[in-house]
C-alpha cells in the first residue's frame, strides 16, 4: 500500500532531567484544552480527516455496522430493584441509543416509563448515570451524564406523578446515591466546583454530603471529608433496608478504610471502624447492630465477617471463611435470611448458600457455565433477583425464591442469532515464568482451523474479565474470526495475589502474560502466523501500547482505546492521582525507572516494523484524558515504524466509554473490526 501522509504535528522543546535521565516531551502542548486552544482543535480535525478517509474505504466496515445493529436489536433488561412494592429497572428495547428507566407497579403490574434519556440531546450523548429509589418507592434520584463526562448532575423524580422536583445537585463525581431511610434526602459524593481552566487538573477534596429535599444545594450538609488526605476517594452507600451509612475511603486501591454513620442516631456522626487501608471492607448489610461484610483481612480471596457496632472497639467475627482452593468471592448479598455468596472458580461463577451463622446451606443451580451476579433483594424477603450471562448466552434476569432455592427467568431475551453455532472453550497456557493463565476462546462451530483472532485483555486494578455476552464482539466471531480473552495477572480472577502480581514493579508480568497468550494462539494453530489483532481499553489500552512496543513482530493490528499512554505524567490529570497505588508514583525514583521502561509514549522503538495501529479516544474523556492518546499518536507518526498505518480516531461528545450512545458505539467498533480484519486477513461479507 502507498505510504501514509500524516498531519504535521509541531514539536516543542521540553527536556527534563529526572533521576539522572533525560526525558523529552515534544508533544506536551497537546495536553491543553481543545475547547480553548485552536491549535489542538485543528490537530484533532486533521487527524480525524486522515483516519476517516482510510476507514471509509475498508470493505468490511458497512457489513460490521449492519450486523452489529441487527445483533443488538433485542430487549436488554437490568435486574430490578424493589422498593415499596415497586420494581425499578432499565430497559433498552433494541435500537435505542440509551436505555430508559421503567417502574413496574407490583409483580404483575404494567411497566411505566419514568426516564427516557434519548430525549435529552439531539445526538443522544447525554445518558442516565447512577440512580436510586427511596425505601418507599415514592421518589427517585438520578444522575445525568452529559457528553460522556464523569461529572453528574443529580435530579429527583416523584414516581407517582412522574414530575421532576426542583432539586438540583451539581458536581457529583465518582458517587453512589444513598437515600436516608425516611426519604427526606440522599447522600452523595462530590468535588468542589472546578474553575473552567482546571477541569483536567488532579482531583482533590472528595467529600460526602447530604442533600435534604426542597433545599438549595448550598445548604447541603457535609457528612464526611478527609482534608488531611485530599487525594482520597470517599464513597457512601447504604444496603437495602440498612440502618447504617457506610463510608469507604481509598487512595485508589481496592483496600479502604471504613467509617459508619448510624442513621437512627440524631447527630449522624461518622464513626471510624477501620482506620487502616490494608484490606477491603465491603458492607453487605446489618442484622441489628451487627454489620455483615466481605473483607480481604486475613483472606486473600475474601471471607464474610461481622462487626458489632454495639461494641466500643468492634473486632471481626468470621461467618464464612475463605474458600478452599482458588475460589475467590466475587459477589455476595443477604437475601431472605440467607447469605448468598458468588465465587469465581477459574473465572466461572458458583453461587453458594449459607445460614446467617455461616452453616452451608446448599448451592444455587445456575443455567450453565458463565457469570452470575447482581444479587438483589430485601434481606428479609423471599424474593430476590440475579443475572446470568456468558460469551454465548445473552444476559437473562432471574427471579429467585430464597426459601425454595428456585430460580426462573424474569426477563429472558430472544436474540437475532443462532447461538448454537457458537462454541466457547477455556484453555490454560504458560506465561514466561511458568504461571498458568486462563484463556477463553469464542468461535463459530464450523471454524476448526487457524482463523484471524482478536485478543482482548486488561490486567489491572484487580478487575476480573468475566464471561459476558457482547453482540459487538459476536459480530467479529460471526464473520469467522476467533475472539480470545486472556485473564492475565493484574486482574482479580484469583484474588489479591493475582492482582498484586501484575501491578507496580510487577506490571511486566501482565505484559508477559499477554505476549504469552499471543504466542500460545499461534503455536496451537488457533491463529495463523499473520492473523492476530490485539485490543484493550483504558488500562487495557496501556497494555496494548506496551506490548506493541515490546513485541511489534507478534501482532498484525493493535487497537489501544482510551489508554494511559504517558506513564510519567498520568498523575497530573483529573483522577490519575488515584492510580498511583496501581502504577507507582513518577515522582519516586524506583517507580520512575519502571514506568519509563514500559510507558507506551516513551518506549516506541524506531526502525522496527510495527503492526497497523488504530488509536481510539474521545474529546470529553475526563478519566483518562485524551492527551494520552494524542501524544502517543504524534510520537508514532513522527518516526519510521514501517509502512502500516498509525491512525487516531477521536470521537466527539463522548468520554471514557460509559454512556456512549449505541450508534456511536456501533460506528466505533465497526471501524475497529474492519481495520483489524484488513490487517489479519479476515474475509468479511
Amino acid at each position: 500500500m502507498p505510504d501514509m501522509h500524516y498531519p504535521e504535528t509541531a514539536r516543542i522543546d521540553v527536556i527534563e532531567e529526572r533521576f539522572g535521565r533525560t526525558v523529552t516531551d515534544p508533544y506536551r502542548w497537546l495536553e491543553g484544552d481543545a475547547g480553548s486552544d485552536p491549535r489542538i482543535l485543528a490537530w484533532i480535525e486533521a487527524q480525524n480527516a486522515v483516519s476517516a478517509a482510510y476507514l471509509e474505504a475498508l470493505p468490511g466496515r458497512d457489513v460490521f455496522r449492519e450486523r452489529m445493529a441487527a445483533l443488538l436489536d433485542y430487549e436488554r433488561y437490568t435486574a430490578p430493584v424493589k422498593r415499596g412494592g415497586r420494581y425499578f429497572f432499565t430497559l433498552n428495547r433494541g435500537r435505542a441509543n440509551q436505555p430508559s428507566l421503567f417502574v413496574r407497579e407490583g409483580s404483575e403490574g404494567l411497566d411505566r416509563l419514568l426516564i427516557d434519556p434519548n430525549a435529552w440531546s439531539d445526538d443522544s450523548a447525554d445518558a442516565l448515570g447512577e440512580w436510586s429509589a427511596s425505601d418507599d418507592g415514592r421518589l427517585l434520584a438520578f444522575g445525568v451524564q452529559v457528553g460522556g463526562t464523569d461529572w453528574r448532575t443529580i435530579r429527583v423524580l416523584d414516581v407517582d406523578s412522574g414530575r421532576e422536583l426542583e432539586d438540583r445537585v451539581e458536581w457529583a463525581r465518582f458517587t453512589q446515591i444513598a437515600w436516608a431511610p425516611d426519604g427526606s434526602g440522599f447522600f452523595y459524593s462530590r468535588y468542589p466546583r472546578p474553575e473552567p481552566e482546571a477541569m483536567n487538573a488532579p482531583a482533590a477534596d472528595h467529600a460526602i454530603c447530604f442533600h435534604r429535599l426542597g433545599t438549595p444545594q448550598e445548604e447541603d450538609r457535609l457528612i464526611f471529608a478527609t482534608p488531611d488526605r485530599p487525594a482520597l476517594l470517599n464513597i457512601a452507600g447504604r444496603a437495602d433496608a440498612g440502618r447504617y451509612l457506610h463510608i469507604s475511603s481509598t487512595p485508589g486501591t481496592n483496600e479502604s478504610a471504613l467509617a459508619v454513620v448510624d442513621l437512627e442516631a440524631e447527630d449522624w456522626t461518622p464513626r471510624t471502624v477501620v482506620a487502616g487501608m490494608e484490606a477491603e471492607w465491603l458492607v453487605l448489610g446489618n442484622v441489628g447492630t451487627r454489620l455483615v461484610l466481605l473483607t480481604t483481612e486475613g483472606a486473600e480471596r475474601r471471607r464474610v465477617v461481622s462487626l458489632d457496632m454495639a461494641e466500643a472497639e468492634p473486632t471481626p467475627v468470621e461467618i464464612v471463611p475463605e474458600a478452599a482452593g482458588q475460589a475467590v468471592v466475587n459477589d455476595a448479598a443477604i437475601l431472605g435470611g440467607r447469605l448468598l455468596v458468588g465465587y469465581l472458580v477459574d473465572v466461572k461463577t458458583e453461587v453458594r448458600r449459607f445460614r446467617m451463622d455461616g452453616r452451608p446451606d446448599g448451592v444455587v443451580t445456575l443455567p450453565g457455565i458463565g457469570t452470575a451476579g447482581g444479587l438483589r433483594g430485601h434481606p428479609a424477603e423471599n424474593e430476590a433477583f440475579f443475572v446470568f450471562t456468558s460469551y454465548d448466552r445473552p444476559t437473562t434476569v432471574y427471579r429467585y425464591e430464597v426459601a425454595a432455592n428456585r430460580a426462573e427467568p424474569w426477563a429472558e431475551p430472544v436474540v437475532p442469532i443462532d447461538l448454537g453455532a457458537i462454541v466457547v472453550e477455556q484453555r490454560f497456557y504458560s506465561s514466561k515464568d511458568g504461571t498458568k493463565v486462563p484463556l477463553f476462546l469464542v468461535r463459530r462451530r464450523d471454524v476448526t482451523g487457524a482463523a484471524p483472532t482478536l485478543l482482548y485483555g486488561y490486567g489491572g486494578f484487580g478487575i476480573s474479565l468475566i464471561p459476558v455476552y457482547n453482540p459487538l464482539q459476536i459480530a467479529w466471531v460471526e464473520q469467522g474470526g476467533v475472539l480470545a480473552v486472556a485473564n492475565i495477572r493484574g486482574g482479580g480472577e484469583y484474588g489479591r495475589a493475582w492482582h498484586r502480581a501484575g501491578r507496580r514493579e510487577m506490571r511486566q508480568n501482565a505484559f508477559d502474560d499477554f505476549i504469552a497468550a499471543a504466542e500460545f494462539l499461534k503455536a496451537e494453530g488457533i491463529t495463523p502466523p499473520d492473523g492476530l489483532a490485539i485490543q484493550g481499553e483504558s488500562g487495557g489500552g496501556l497494555l496494548v501500547g506496551a506490548v506493541t512496543n515490546q513485541r511489534p513482530d507478534l501482532f498484525n493490528a493493535a487497537l489501544p482505546g482510551v489508554g494511559v499512554m504517558d506513564m510519567l505524567r498520568y498523575d497530573q490529570f483529573t483522577g490519575g492521582v488515584l492510580w498511583m497505588p496501581e502504577f507507582g508514583s513518577p515522582a519516586e525514583e524506583a517507580h520512575f525507572a519502571n514506568l519509563l521502561g514500559y510507558s507506551p509514549y516513551h518506549a516506541i522503538r524506531p526502525g522496527r516494523d510495527y503492526p497497523a495501529i488504530l488509536v481510539t479516544t474521545a474529546d470529553a474523556d475526563d478519566r483518562v484524558v485524551p492527551a494520552h492518546s494524542f501524544k502517543y499518536v504524534a510520537a508514532l507518526q513522527a518516526v519510521d515504524l514501517g509502512r502500516r498505518p498509525r491512525l487516531a480516531r477521536i470521537e466527539t461528545r463522548a468520554g471514557h466509554g460509559g454512556g456512549m450512545p449505541l450508534d456511536k458505539a456501533i460506528a466505533l467498533h465497526a471501524d475497529m473490526w474492519a481495520f483489524a480484519a484488513r490487517w489479519t486477513g479476515l474475509a468479511v461479507g
